[in-house]
């Protein structure tokens, strides 16, 4: 070696070899060390021992291109650091020869290691160290390199270990959502397929998310919940709120939260609404909550939509039916069995009604299915036929047409509403007849000349007269008995037998008449002298006013049938 040439070279060499084994061990323990500033640590202290001839500048990063650590001269000399940094970032990845004011000496010794140089160890002195004192840095250098880029390794493995294990945990916890979103899915799709319904749905949604469970229709009404009995009262929302939450959930397209609960829409089509919720009144529904919910709301407008695609098949079935025994059917025994197929029994006593009327913001549509459920929850029947602001009802039920009417009025949320009701059918061929009843009867409502609830056999005479089919009779007695008052009223645009109607319908009293004319009692006498004077009668006479009243009364008849102006 070169230091058995020097002058006292067995000395040095054991120096040497002292050095050389405090390095291998101050190797080891850099090694050993994951942490950069650690390594930097052991390798500056012990550089004083190594080189005692040389003072350390600092430790300069190549990546970073800034000093990691540095002394105190460096620190307070502001044009040291300066020059240095301009050297440096010009050289080369092995280091080399610095040149300092101010001293003899400066070196940057190479932090590398095979792979790469991480940066330098710059040092100074005032004249060139011994080569014993350069070797042993270059050395330290070198091991601080290899020792550097080991940790960095070692940081690189436990950071992609940290991540790869974080990926895990978050491939591990979708795994696990998916498979409770899939177990969700199983049992919901278990439930459509079956065909249960939607009982079946509630009670399986309720399962699955540990809620009360609520199924509702488009106007809040309940069709089924679990678990247990039913609330009573079951809470109903105005029908302005429910529709603007109707409105809010379809612009949303996703499930929100109402007041204590959460809610969902099902609505296959505009016309086909339907609303799932969870009460929640306690805020607890997590993910897989909103998960069950918002696919049960699918199943549930897959249900609507079979309900409603059923519903408008037998619908136009009925529809079909109805409309044969209105119009006469000509096979009695054939028309029997296709009601007899949809569980009808046409042999029990049926009467035609003709409901009319509309709600506040109702369509025509929209009236007719209105009219279906209270039909149904009345225990009236559903066969029934739309004709446009009047629907046609079918029924065997002997109906409180009256309570009928008021909770169709309820349901509508008010506006107006007229029911008439033909005399009974006892076979398929009398209904036309009874349609024909009712049809007169809704005409004279018409006119304002009958109550709200009309039934045929209220009509009196006016009932027996509506069965004459050859009114040509009825029309020469009108016009023998008031064809004077109908002349004088179609020249002077009056209605004086509009005022003799009312007086005798009211039996004679002058209050009642004038009431129902909405007329002061002195304009009342006055019209009936001018009945007396026109019309040549005697009120007073009883013959005379029968034979009035029976005509005033086949007036309204005949202008109900558009016979008679």
């Amino acid at each position: 070696m070169v230091f058995s040439l020097l002058p006292n070279s067995g000395a040095i060499s054991r120096e040497h070899a002292a050095s050389l084994h405090s390095i291998l061990a101050l190797s080891m323990l850099m090694t050993e060390s994951a942490n950069e500033e650690q390594i930097l640590h052991f390798a500056t202290t012990s550089l004083p021992s190594l080189a005692p001839s040389c003072e350390l500048a600092g430790v300069y990063g190549s990546e970073t291109g800034g000093w990691k650590l540095g002394s105190r001269r460096l620190e307070h000399d502001r044009q040291l650091r300066s020059g240095l940094e301009r050297q440096l970032a010009t050289l080369g990845q092995a280091g080399g020869i610095l040149t300092v004011a101010g001293a003899g000496w400066g070196f940057a010794f190479a932090l590398r290691s095979i792979h790469e140089c991480v940066g330098f160890i710059v040092v100074l002195a005032d004249a060139d160290p011994a080569p014993e004192e350069q070797f042993l840095l270059r050395v330290l250098a070198q091991q601080t390199g290899v020792a550097l880029t080991n940790a960095r390794m070692v940081k690189r493995s436990r950071d992609t270990a940290a991540e790869l294990a974080s990926i895990n945990g978050a491939l591990g916890r979708s795994l696990a959502d998916l498979h409770r979103t899939m177990e969700i899915h199983a049992r919901l799709d278990e439930v459509a397929s079956s065909g249960r319904g939607r009982q079946a749905l509630a009670q399986t949604l309720h399962e699955l998310t540990g809620f009360s469970v609520a199924i509702e229709d488009r106007y809040g009404n309940l069709r089924a919940w679990a678990p247990g009995e039913v609330p009573d009262p079951y809470p109903k929302a105005e029908t302005s709120i429910r529709e603007q939450l109707v409105r809010e959930l379809t612009s949303e397209g996703r499930s929100k939260r109402h007041g204590d609960r959460l809610v969902a829409l099902a609505s296959p089509r505009a016309d086909v609404v339907g609303i799932l919720a969870l009460l929640d009144p306690d805020k607890k529904a997590g993910k897989f909550e909103l998960v069950a919910l918002e696919h049960a709301a699918t199943v549930l407008a897959m249900e609507l939509a079979r309900l409603a695609s059923t519903a408008e098949a037998e619908l136009r079935v009925r529809r079909d039916l109805v409309e044969e025994l209105l119009a006469g059917a000509d096979d009695e025994e054939a028309v029997v069995q296709r009601a007899q197929a949809l569980g009808l029994d046409l042999e029990r006593p049926h009467r035609v009604v003709v409901v009319h009327g509309q709600g506040r913001s109702q369509s025509d549509d929209q009236f007719l299915h209105v009219i279906k459920r209270v039909a149904r929850d009345a225990g009236a029947g559903s066969l029934l036929v739309g004709r446009g602001k009047s629907v046609i009802l079918l029924t065997s039920a002997d109906t409180q047409w009256e309570t009928f009417r008021e909770a169709l009025l309820a349901e509508l949320g008010g506006g107006r509403c007229r029911v008439a009701v033909g005399s009974p059918c006892h076979r398929p061929s009398d209904f036309p007849r009874s349609h024909r009843e009712a049809q007169l009867a809704a005409t004279l409502q018409n006119n304002g000349a009958a109550p709200e609830v009309l039934s045929w056999e209220s009509l009196g005479i006016s009932g027996i007269l509506s069965n004459i089919d050859d009114l040509t009779g009825v029309e020469r007695f009108v016009q023998s008995q008031i064809g004077a008052l109908l002349e004088y009223d179609a020249q002077k645009n009056s209605n004086l037998v509009e005022t003799l109607f009312q007086y005798l319908e009211s039996g004679g009293n002058y209050a009642g008449a004038s009431d129902a004319l909405i007329v002061h009692r002195s304009t009342l006498k006055y019209r009936l002298q001018r009945i007396r004077e026109i019309g040549q009668c005697d009120l007073s006479d009883p013959g005379t006013r029968f034979n009035l009243q029976l005509a005033t009364r086949a007036w309204q008849i005949l202008k109900g049938l558009g016979r008679l102006g």
